[in-house]
């Protein structure tokens, strides 16, 4: 367990420290806008890039790593629908039932990515990235149907949820890389610096900005609808991963990445797609919040499962 708590401790430290320079040395939320923008539009792509350029494919299990990690978030976001006529049951609305629906199926990427990148270098990188590709797209369009049907006042078309996935710039960094990579593109050694300089900048900011958006402010006042939240992405979430990863025959450093995509918790971005189409803000705030804390005693449970 020494080396994954080593490689957690930096996440998890870079995470506090941004939540403690939003309240004191940068308090101004456009300050972090531009942060957050310029990592989601330029840091982070040129690190999925890069990390796919340079990998040796031949040595990922990409079918099963993608395969898991997808069959995984369809499971959950199948169990989420035959959860809500109960949950209506219980008192839970549907701009909060999407609350749940996100914190339950999406995840972090800059956590995700830091642990993996830690643990095993470049391979680790790469393994996440493949994860991201089979994982992404289709969150994205579940989270936006949902709120769509169960919270927006007024519903999206087919056409403008294509449209936001479309525009997803991860998405395309990773495809870019993959294409570079199967063709054998050379590339110059100055793209190469570039690159390795603006993504190794990536990961640190992506933290600062993961730790500047947690709110603690309601967190005494939890009830049982974030409880669940915190558990179906802490708990279940990891053990249909590592699980179905098994049954397709991955294994050793791959089998952990795996684990470690699929203990992260949700992406802070679900808060601000739930502010825009109705969602209820405030409760995923919650659970962002706690799973954030509570992921720095799950994740290493995880992995060491799947170790």
């Amino acid at each position: 367990m020494s080396p994954v708590a080593a490689a957690l401790a930096p996440v998890f430290l870079l995470i506090v420290v941004g939540f403690g320079l939003r309240r004191s040395l940068i308090r101004l939320d456009t300050q972090w806008h531009g942060l957050e923008r310029l990592t989601y539009y330029v840091l982070f792509p040129a690190l999925l890039m890069q990390s796919l350029v340079k990998a040796d494919l031949g040595k990922v299990p990409v079918a099963g790593i993608g395969g898991a990690l997808f069959l995984a978030m369809l499971a959950m976001s199948a169990l989420c629908l035959a959860l809500r006529p109960l949950l209506t049951r219980s008192g839970i609305d549907g701009p909060a039932f999407t609350s749940i629906f996100q914190g339950a199926t999406r995840w972090q990427t800059y956590v995700a990515l830091s642990v993996a990148g830690s643990l095993f270098g470049p391979t680790g990188l790469a393994v996440a990235s493949v994860g991201m590709i089979a994982i992404i797209p289709m969150v994205n369009v579940f989270s936006v149907a949902v709120l769509a049907h169960y919270a927006s006042p007024t519903r999206r078309s087919m056409r403008e949820i294509l449209a936001t996935i479309i525009r997803n710039p991860l998405i395309w960094a990773c495809i870019a890389g993959l294409a570079l990579n199967v063709a054998h593109v050379p590339l110059p050694k100055l793209w190469h610096d570039a690159a390795d300089a603006l993504g190794q900048a990536s990961l640190p900011i992506g933290l600062l900005v993961t730790g500047a958006g947690l709110h603690f402010e309601g967190l005494r006042r939890a009830g049982p609808a974030a409880a669940l939240g915190v558990v179906l992405k802490l708990v279940l979430m990891p053990l249909l991963a590592i699980g179905l990863a098994g049954w397709f025959g991955v294994t050793g450093p791959s089998l952990v990445v795996v684990a470690i995509c699929a203990a992260v918790p949700t992406s802070p971005s679900a808060y601000v797609l739930a502010k825009q189409m109705g969602g209820d803000a405030p409760l995923l705030a919650q659970i962002i919040s706690l799973q954030t804390v509570l992921a720095a005693l799950t994740m290493p449970l995880a992995i060491a499962w799947a170790s």
